[in-house]
């Protein structure tokens, strides 16, 4: 299989006299790559790239982190043995990225926009990538237009200002995929060496991207169709190399899966899969449905862009009872897919994107197709621009922790005590809230660090009530569905705070109830014993 389709056939008058003929043919015509030289590459790259990283670097440090960037800042800001302590009980598959943040933040810092940049920039790249891809499977025209379209689309700025490893896994998945069809356009020892080691970039970025290995078969039994007999063996040499990076990892997270067994999708979910995947429907339905359009007018991509956008998906949710894995965020890989077949289906109406003449024509038909390009982006942008301020904003159903972190700060006092009530997280979001603040209010209930039981969570006191007799003040931060601020907590914890405290006051936040909180009674010097944890350090 060759890069463009125009080297699939030979050039009008031209008969190939011998099979060895078939290189020659391509180091001709491939010299300066497809298209154009270096330069047109580096423009055709560039060009999406900043479309991209302009439309994701608007507002990215505005929207609070949510539970999960949480996590990520946690884990990132560990120490190493710390920080190994947790993977070998939980995200063991994280790793790398973990790692890669750590000394990200070690030298920009913690702020939101600082830790969101990496993925910022993975992003962006993606767009030229994408581009790239685009122009070495069609014509320039068609890579540019998915490069552009795909810098609008409203998950990719959300995921572009998500401070978790899905950038890196797209970035990952294009750049293999856009090194295996260079590999089988113009084989060479440097360029397999190069699809070797992306392997692994896309088992480390996230496990569930390593599906499109399936679209990377499909390529290699195409171009075995074809008469490429080195395909084959190379592949399978690149892909036994790559997978042993990978299979360690995967084989000790399988045994951490029940972190997300919470994740078990229904037919709705399936059915609501293309607007998660896209941001909204006003995007996903002409972009699918362009999408099946260009399919028919792919040539030989078109199977292995249908084995990419279909398999990853499909398998997933069939074995979602046992792996989890059907989620929108971590199948965020296939989208490039469908805006490339999109991009496929408009360029059409400009000329042939298959074949010897794919990309020729008149001067005319050419710009039209340009015009043709920039039209449908705009259209694109139109539709998709309600859905990009939409993930500007908090995610939906996340609390103010930011907005009780203020209010804490403004009127905490030396002696206070803080205490958790729910299951969003509310200790690790509160902790990064606070980080900076020296005389935040100590964590009363914390038995054992998350540090000490390699998790993202602590474990509180079994005896509460000695825990809790030192605060001279208790903030509560619940974020319980039913009204009750202390109904998210243990009975034994709940109990001992009605006992011991009254209520101040109550503060009413997005998702999210702050109650401040003062003893009813001055507590006994005697119950300041060894369950006493307002003295653990807090890891912040």
């Amino acid at each position: 299989m060759s890069s463009d389709t125009t080297t699939d056939y030979a050039p009008a008058g031209h008969e190939e006299p011998v099979p060895g003929g078939r290189r020659a043919r391509r180091e001709t015509e491939r010299a300066d790559g497809p298209g154009g030289g270096r330069l047109t590459a580096a423009l055709v790259f560039l060009v999406p790239t900043a479309a991209a990283m302009a439309v994701i670097l608007r507002g990215i440090g505005v929207r609070q982190l949510w539970r999960d960037e949480h996590a990520t800042w946690w884990a990132a800001t560990l120490s190493f043995q710390d920080l190994s302590h947790l993977i070998r009980t939980i995200d063991v598959v994280f790793t790398p990225y973990y790692v890669l943040m750590h000394a990200w933040i070690a030298v920009a810092g913690d702020s939101p926009t600082a830790m969101r940049l990496p993925e910022a920039v993975a992003m962006a790249c993606s767009a030229g990538l994408l581009a790239l891809l685009g122009r070495r499977m069609f014509t320039t025209q068609t890579g540019v237009l998915a490069g552009l379209a795909f810098a609008v689309v409203p998950t990719v700025t959300r995921y572009g200002q998500e401070i978790r490893p899905y950038a890196f896994a797209v970035a990952a998945v294009l750049l293999s995929t856009l090194l295996l069809a260079r590999a089988l356009d113009q084989p060479s020892f440097k360029v397999w060496v190069g699809y070797t080691l992306s392997v692994p970039l896309i088992g480390w970025s996230h496990l569930a991207s390593m599906a499109v290995l399936g679209a990377h078969l499909t390529m290699i039994l195409i171009a075995r169709r074809s008469g490429d007999r080195i395909a084959g063996w190379a592949y399978a040499a690149a892909g036994t190399l790559g997978l042993c990076f990978v299979f360690p990892a995967a084989v000790q997270g399988s045994g951490q899966s029940g972190q997300i067994a919470w994740n078990n999708p229904v037919l709705k979910d399936l059915l609501e899969f293309p607007k998660n995947l896209f941001g909204s429907w006003a995007v996903a339905v002409p972009v699918l449905a362009l999408g099946l359009v260009g399919l028919f007018f792919a040539g030989k991509r078109a199977l292995p862009l249908a084995v990419w956008v279909v398999l990853p998906p499909l398998a997933t949710y069939v074995t979602a009872s046992k792996l989890h894995l059907f989620l929108p965020r971590y199948l965020f890989f296939t989208l490039p897919a469908w805006v490339l077949l999109a991009a496929v289906a408009v360029t059409r109406l400009a000329g042939p994107v298959a074949g010897a003449k794919a990309g020729t024509g008149a001067a005319v038909r050419r710009g039209f197709g340009w015009v043709l390009a920039a039209g449908a982006v705009a259209g694109l942008l139109w539709q998709a621009l309600p859905g990009i301020r939409e993930t500007r904003q908090n995610a939906q159903g996340e609390p103010d922790f930011r907005g009780a972190a203020r209010i804490i700060r403004a009127e905490q006092r030396k002696g206070d005590g803080i205490a958790f009530s729910g299951v969003m997280a509310e200790r690790r979001a509160m902790a990064y809230e606070l980080r900076d603040d020296p005389g935040r209010p100590r964590d009363v209930l914390m038995y054992q660090t998350p540090q000490e039981l390699g998790s993202f969570g602590a474990a509180e006191c079994p005896r509460p009530a000695p825990c809790l007799a030192k605060a001279k003040r208790l903030w509560l931060v619940s974020t319980t569905f039913d009204g009750q601020p202390l109904s998210g907590m243990p009975k034994q914890t709940a109990a001992a705070v009605e006992r011991g405290f009254r209520v101040v006051r109550t503060r009413k936040l997005t998702s999210l109830q702050l109650v401040l909180l003062e003893p009813v009674k001055k507590a006994a010097d005697d119950t300041a014993g060894k369950d006493d944890a307002s003295r653990r350090k807090v890891h912040a």
